[in-house]
């Protein structure tokens, strides 16, 4: 008899940890949604990109985050990352933000050259830039703060 009243809590007691472990199971089969893939760049004051070829696919969501990691003031050696469509002329454009102090260093006449792009950051700041990647192509990236693009700060984005 005691054998009976114990078989019977046992068997209830597997039952529902059963139920419980396949709804763990389904839970967890489920894929996480995918977000953008994130490209960490720095900057700091030697005037460098920590990256300068960036490749995707087209298509392709990425997140650009660009950290300036020096520690002179914002008006004395801000950074920006700006992503230029296909065949813009970098020179051109960093020419024309040199002179575009009250906008950030962005020339509002080239704005429709501009892709995606990082705000100016001072020392220890952050920012990011979340974009769908163009067509097969280049796309120069540059720093528009004054003279940064004319000592090599500048890349790519290669998209095959």
């Amino acid at each position: 008899m005691k054998i009976r009243f114990l078989l019977l809590p046992t068997l209830l007691s597997l039952l529902l940890a059963g139920c419980g472990q396949k709804d763990t199971a389904t839970a967890a089969a489920k894929p996480a949604a995918a977000g953008p893939r994130v490209i960490e760049i720095t900057a700091n004051d030697t005037m460098k990109y920590s990256v300068t070829t960036i490749e995707a696919k087209a298509g392709e969501q990425l997140k650009v985050v660009l950290t300036n990691a020096g520690q002179l003031p914002k008006e004395a050696m801000g950074h920006n990352w700006v992503l230029l469509k296909a065949g813009s002329d970098s020179l051109a454009f960093s020419a024309a933000a040199s002179t575009a102090r009250e906008t950030e260093y962005i020339p509002a006449a080239l704005k429709d050259q501009i892709i995606a792009n990082i705000g100016l950051l001072g020392p220890r700041k952050s920012g990011e830039a979340v974009f769908t990647v163009p067509a097969a192509g280049e796309y120069p990236f540059l720093c528009t703060f004054p003279a940064h693009f004319a000592v090599g700060m500048k890349g790519t984005l290669v998209v095959k």
